[in-house]
């Protein structure tokens, strides 16, 4: 156990060290310098009703967006369907599948559209006054544009050993601005170790590592994303931290996250279950611009669930709301 605790540790201070070396290479934590905003959002209701605090307690395809090491938690086969009621009525939609092969490894596939809507198209060349009724014309042309941008990605994840697990994603990232659009690969990464001490578990993962986004003759970096964490059950019919409860879960997880664009936030999250059909959870996030308290409740059916998420995001934003249905076998 020994042994394995040092080779998880080395591969986390290695992890920590490139992306530092790398952020500071770049002149980071600058709001607004990162292109693929889009790669930000998380669309798992479970996930971001808990703060977003997972990247050590995702156990179903939902890993694709915060740790794809989680992957190779699933025993046999998830797949699940996303949306989110968005800021400013954009919406986003999203689905993700895996499946484990036994002495292999989990593959997970997953996809995400963003739906702007249409939009009314402006020029300077159509301002002007109407002699006859002495209306302005702000600048509209008669045509309408749909900006939006989608998401491809195929991750994969294994045990290494009984505690340590390993997973990868490549993913194809495309943006459409309406006059401009803009592609890249973009690449992910994470580790897991149970640490055998009961419910203990630490996890790493890196997010949006790829090459900057260029628009006409502007480069851009996109917004990687470091994230640590832990979680444990508090109180659990085994393996409790503290002390065993029968059909009774309480599970707390904390997460650390160094952003390219931001300075250092974190996230916590916490999520009751009772009998493994009711689910209900809350998060906070630390040093967030307008994101703090999140809310969210799940309910399981046999191999289904049903999960919502609320998010609050300040005062001059509406609430953001999330839907997630999934089927596990």
């Amino acid at each position: 156990m020994y042994r394995k605790f040092k080779i998880f540790t080395f591969l986390l201070i290695i992890v920590a060290v490139s992306v530092e070396g790398f952020a500071q290479g770049g002149g980071i934590h600058k709001v607004g310098t990162t292109s693929f905003q889009f790669l930000k959002v998380n669309p798992d209701a479970r996930a971001t009703a808990m703060g977003e605090a997972v990247v050590s307690v995702a156990n179903t395809s939902d890993a694709v967006f915060s740790n794809p090491a989680c992957l190779s938690r699933i025993p046999d086969f998830d797949v699940s369907l996303y949306y989110i009621d968005w800021l400013l009525d954009i919406s986003h939609t999203a689905i993700s599948a895996a499946k484990t092969f036994s002495g292999i490894g989990t593959f997970a596939l997953h996809a995400v559209m963003t739906d702007v809507g249409e939009i009314e198209e402006t020029s300077v060349d159509f301002l002007y006054r109407d002699e006859t009724t002495g209306l302005y014309n702000p600048g509209l042309t008669g045509n309408t544009f749909s900006p939006g941008s989608q998401v491809v990605g195929l991750s994969f994840s294994r045990y290494m050993t009984n505690n340590f697990a390993f997973g990868v994603t490549a993913k194809w990232a495309r943006e459409d601005l309406g006059v401009k659009s803009a592609s890249s690969i973009v690449f992910d990464g994470g580790i897991t170790y149970n640490t055998d001490f009961r419910s203990l578990q630490l996890a790493a993962s890196i997010t949006n590592f790829g090459p900057e986004v260029t628009y006409i003759d502007e480069s851009y970096p996109l917004p990687q994303i470091l994230t640590i964490g832990t979680s444990f059950f508090v109180f659990a019919p085994e393996d409790a931290m503290f002390f065993q409860a029968d059909q009774n879960k309480l599970l707390l997880a904390f997460d650390m996250v160094e952003a390219r664009d931001y300075g250092q936030q974190y996230q916590v999250g916490v999520e009751y279950a009772f009998n493994e059909m009711l689910f209900l959870r809350t998060g906070y996030k630390i040093n967030y611009d307008i994101q703090g308290l999140t809310l969210g409740f799940g309910l399981k059916f046999f191999n289904t669930k049903v999960d919502y998420s609320y998010n609050e995001f300040g005062e001059y934003f509406d609430s953001v709301h999330r839907f997630t249905f999934s089927f596990t076998k």
